[in-house]
């Protein structure tokens, strides 16, 4: 009996351990909600956006899942207009981002586009958990949906980028987007049957930027393409130069309802880089409609099923003489054997000769070996 008095008190001592009773809390409490969830219950009040950065900093940031669990079911719609002028030339592009995003919050439905007038696009279908994509670019147009069972959040950060307009436009200018409150007259406008705060669109003043929490880039060995150099350049010499225009914001979720705003960041070329200065205008306009309207969306009828690798990548593997295997792998033509070696790798009688000219033939019956062949050193 002495043990098991010694086993209970040892017992009773671990039970009455503080460190033990932390522990048994965490593993026994209930799971943390979403991150997108636990923001959405968190209070912004829209009025002090113009007074307090932090939350005019997460109102611009508010991503495409916070925005749902707060608003519910709504039609998000944005136009940005792209114009590069260098060496007096102009390049201009329309980009198109299209959200229908179903009830549901977080893990509910939605239908993401992605388009733009090079004719490149990307379409996402989110429905009762299915994902389903497409592209819309390139010579045949429109492909057919494709279902996608191994999603890897790809369908998330879709939805995200398409909502994403004015947070990818305060990126761009560093950080530096700016609201000020209308005069008290007009500091409230009606939207969408809804009451927004209406602040004004400026460019802040130049500050110490946060440091970056991404690593440094890599580049290849050979060094960056020339694509890559002039992204780069452009990313490390952007300098915001102008921005106007107006945001209108719910004063009941603090989700972002109309946006226009107009900007430029001029790029300096600079001797170093052999490339000429350059500037970069561009105007997002954006809006919310459908607030609280129910869509129904429903999977498409003739799409594809998932495969581990598309027709597309397998007829371009076998263009370089890569044969297709059935789990999706792919197989190369080994190195030739020397004459000795390759005696010894003659297949076995029970598999099918691939030289064999018909299936129903019998394969080879292998040679036997000779003393003193099939090896480069011979026994003593």
């Amino acid at each position: 009996m002495k043990p098991l008095a010694v086993i209970a008190a040892v017992l009773l001592v671990a039970c009455t351990d503080p460190a033990d009773k932390a522990a048994k809390q965490r593993i026994f409490s209930p799971e943390d909600p979403p991150q997108a969830v636990a923001a959405a219950g968190q209070k912004l009040p829209p009025q002090d956006a113009a007074d307090h950065p932090e939350i005019a900093r997460r109102i611009l940031g508010m991503g495409a899942a916070e925005a749902t669990e707060r608003l519910g079911a709504h039609h998000y719609t944005a136009t940005i207009d792209w114009e590069w002028t260098q060496s007096g030339k102009n390049l201009r592009l329309k980009e198109t981002r299209d959200l229908v995003a179903g009830p549901g919050g977080m893990t509910g439905d939605f239908h993401a586009q992605l388009s733009n007038t090079n004719n490149a696009g990307l379409e996402v279908l989110r429905v009762a958990g299915q994902v389903y994509a497409r592209n819309t670019w390139g010579r045949e147009g429109e492909a057919r949906f494709r279902q996608r069972l191994r999603d890897r959040g790809m369908a998330e950060r879709i939805r995200e980028e398409t909502w994403g307009g004015l947070r990818d436009l305060d990126e761009l200018f560093r950080g530096r987007l700016k609201l000020t409150a209308q005069s008290t007259s007009e500091s409230t406008a009606s939207f969408a049957g809804r009451t927004a705060w209406k602040y004004a669109v400026s460019l802040a003043e130049a500050g110490a930027e946060p440091p970056s929490r991404l690593p440094p880039p890599i580049s290849a060995k050979a060094g960056a393409d020339e694509t890559t150099r002039r992204r780069q350049r452009f990313y490390d010499a952007r300098a915001p130069s102008a921005l106007q225009g107006e945001v209108l914001v719910d004063a009941q979720t603090s989700v972002v309802l109309k946006t226009h705003v107009i900007g430029r960041v001029s790029v300096k070329g600079g001797h170093d880089a052999g490339a000429p200065d350059a500037e970069l205008r561009l105007t997002l306009d954006s809006y919310l409609s459908d607030i609280g309207k129910v869509v129904a969306l429903a999977p498409p009828q003739d799409f594809l099923p998932d495969e581990d690798k598309p027709d597309g990548v397998a007829a371009a593997l076998a263009r370089v003489g890569l044969e297709r295997k059935a789990d999706g792998g792919v197989t190369t033509a080994g190195p030739e054997l020397p004459d000795d070696l390759a005696e010894e790798e003659q297949p076995s009688p029970a598999a099918p000769s691939p030289a064999s000219p018909s299936p129903h033939e019998p394969p080879p019956t292998p040679k036997a070996k000779e003393p003193g062949k099939g090896s480069k050193h011979k026994g003593t």
